[in-house]
């Protein structure tokens, strides 16, 4: 298997917004980006995020034969069999780092880390094997994303404080919307515009955070500019304008990030995250982010 065909497989192109995932958990989490367990845990959702993609692919080989013949499975560069047994280790030692920061690194929190990983893994599993059709996969999906902060979170502060908590309900919130708008990549004709309304909680707290800094000003701005381009392209809808819109909405994750992260006051992470945006906006012209 070429390098190509792996780092397609996962999209690596957007492996930079798990990461400022991990990073506004552990912030809100009450963390701090020097702690030893902060890069075990960013190589624990990476590969959470990585073996997902691959699993991903695994089981819609059938369909994406059909439908993304392009794909590695069903254009013959590496066996389906193959794919699978990957994610799955990948699964398997990201949740061995988080038993390693819940019992064997100082200031431990337990086995609340591997829990967690273990209801993320459960999530991600369930989206693979039956989101096609299913009008909760965008939930399921939301439900994903929402427990990187939890886990994040989880491997420094038991119970998770407040803030974290609505920041997971605002990234939840985000990542239904986006994942209804994915799933009508395929579609002929616009499945409703009802996904859109779900961007309005986190630019409501987008909003109310421009008093906080001017960073997180510009975090705002930008998310507002990358959701109004999505509904653009939705509207327009020329061929490539979903899967375009998708991967600019995806890449608008580490925005919402910096949102948070900015009015948590943590300034130059925040400019990290914005930063991220544009790293995964240039990686997605080369790996496909959808």
């Amino acid at each position: 298997m070429s390098l190509a065909t792996t780092l397609k497989l996962g999209r690596v192109s957007n492996l930079p917004t798990v990461w400022t995932n991990g990073l506004t958990g552990l912030v809100l989490g009450g963390g701090a980006l020097l702690d030893p367990r902060t890069l075990p845990l960013l190589v624990a959702l990476s590969l959470f995020y990585v073996g997902g993609m691959y699993l991903n692919d695994a089981f819609d080989a059938d369909i994406d034969r059909e439908e993304r013949p392009d794909r590695p499975i069903p254009s013959g560069l590496i066996d389906q069999r193959t794919v699978l047994n990957a994610g799955i280790v990948m699964f398997i030692v990201g949740l061995c780092l988080l038993l390693w920061i819940g019992f064997v690194a100082e200031d431990g929190t337990g086995g609340w880390p591997s829990v967690a990983g273990l209801v993320l893994i459960t999530a991600i599993v369930v989206y693979d094997w039956h989101h096609k059709g299913n009008p909760f996969g965008p939930y399921v999906m939301g439900v994903c994303r929402m427990m990187v902060y939890v886990t994040a979170g989880l491997c420094f502060l038991v119970p998770p404080p407040a803030l974290l908590l609505l920041a997971a309900l605002l990234l939840f919130s985000y990542l239904i919307g986006l994942t209804a708008i994915a799933r009508q990549e395929t579609l002929r004709e616009i499945d409703g515009f009802w996904p859109l309304l779900l961007f309005a909680p986190p630019l409501i707290y987008g909003a109310l955070a421009i008093g906080s800094n001017l960073t997180a000003a510009l975090a705002f701005v930008l998310l507002l500019v990358v959701i109004g381009i999505a509904i653009w392209m939705l509207r327009r809808r020329l061929p490539g304008d979903i899967g375009v819109a998708v991967s600019v909405l995806i890449a608008g994750i580490c925005l919402l990030d910096a949102i948070f992260l900015a009015s948590a006051g943590e300034i130059v992470l925040a400019w990290w995250a914005i930063a991220a945006f544009a790293l995964t906006l240039m990686l997605q012209r080369f790996i496909p982010g959808t």
